[in-house]
């Protein structure tokens, strides 16, 4: 049955997903979490975790993340799990709902992976008519994710940036950047990471997910596995320093699908996202102020003149980390987040 929440926009902030070891931790402790975003899937039936996630939902936004729709399917969308997904939106009313750019079922048989599409006007027209029954049935906008990619196909006449934005375009769809999966796509299939994410419609991203990834070694090549099973690594942190700059604060999710931590490593990654944000705008708010100062410089220096502020919080914790209550506990991250400022 449906009830009524109280509103709770999703912030332009950092969030977790809410994985099963977690939630009766997330219940009790009630932690500070922007937002949370569960798998759709795992939300279709009754039972205790439903209900634990609508009283969850009555405290934090919620995004639900669609694993199944195979939107990429030329026969069309399985109805029932569409209908499906309608009534978990119903239920848990949430801000955002996504899905990916990838089919999985193929004969009526589900396919426990997400697989790549070819890219080309067959494929766009398949995918846009699907997203735009998606979108009708669930009468809101859905977000699409970029995939990781592991091969491509060779007779694809356009690449993935330029088949999202065609698919904007037709159906008004939203992006959901992984950044994560960016970087492994271009790790494995060899192009530039940021100029992936530049080519995309920067108005349409409503969504980023941030995680880990495996590096598995083939000879003398090294191949990258979206695996979502260890904290974000600098490579992936620094394309989120490029993407925040670029688009400015989006809500961001810190995703973990295996070797699932404690709750507090979780939060932990979504508050270095959360200062990475804010360092960025402010340095940014910093350059707009000097650049639109009519007035010359005073002679006299100010006292806070020369102090370096590209990353006043990342700077604020090494300051920290010199005194004896937080060097222990910073001690773990160090080197880790320095490539990404």
């Amino acid at each position: 049955m449906s009830r009524a929440f109280q509103p709770l926009a999703i912030p332009a902030s950092a969030g977790i997903g809410l994985r099963s070891p977690h939630i009766s931790e997330m219940l009790t402790r009630r932690p500070s979490a922007g937002w949370l975003e569960v798998h759709a899937e795992n939300y279709m039936g009754d039972g205790a975790g439903v209900e634990a996630l609508e009283k969850l939902r009555e405290i934090y936004p919620l995004s639900v993340h669609g694993v199944g729709l195979s939107l990429g399917s030329a026969r069309g969308l399985d109805r029932d799990h569409l209908e499906r997904l309608r009534k978990v939106c119903e239920r848990f009313q949430p801000d955002l709902v996504s899905e990916h750019l990838a089919w999985s079922v193929a004969d009526g048989a589900y396919l426990n992976d997400l697989l790549p599409l070819r890219y080309d006007e067959e494929a766009l027209a398949i995918v846009a008519r699907n997203v735009e029954t998606v979108q009708e049935t669930l009468k809101r906008q859905v977000l699409i994710e970029n995939l990781s990619a592991y091969v491509a196909f060779a007779d694809s006449s356009m690449n993935e940036a330029e088949f999202l934005t065609e698919l904007v375009m037709q159906t008004g769809c939203g992006l959901l950047l992984d950044v994560n999966n960016v970087q492994v796509s271009a790790h494995n299939l060899q192009y530039d990471a940021r100029a992936f994410i530049d080519a995309l419609p920067a108005g349409a991203i409503g969504e980023i997910h941030l995680a880990g990834h495996a590096t598995n070694r083939v000879g003398a090549d090294t191949v990258l596995i979206d695996d979502h099973g260890s904290r974000v690594p600098p490579v992936v942190w620094a394309l989120y320093e490029h993407a925040i700059t670029c688009l400015g604060p989006r809500p961001t999710l810190i995703e973990w699908d295996t070797d699932v931590p404690v709750l507090d490593v979780l939060l932990g990654e979504a508050m270095w996202a959360d200062m990475l944000t804010a360092s960025i705008m402010f340095s940014r708010k910093q350059a707009a102020r000097q650049a639109a100062a009519a007035k010359p410089r005073p002679v006299s220096p100010t006292p806070f003149e020369n102090v370096r502020t590209s990353m006043p919080v990342l700077a604020a914790f090494a300051a920290a980390k010199a005194g004896p209550v937080m060097s222990n506990a910073l001690t773990p991250m160090e080197g880790r987040y320095d490539v990404a400022a």
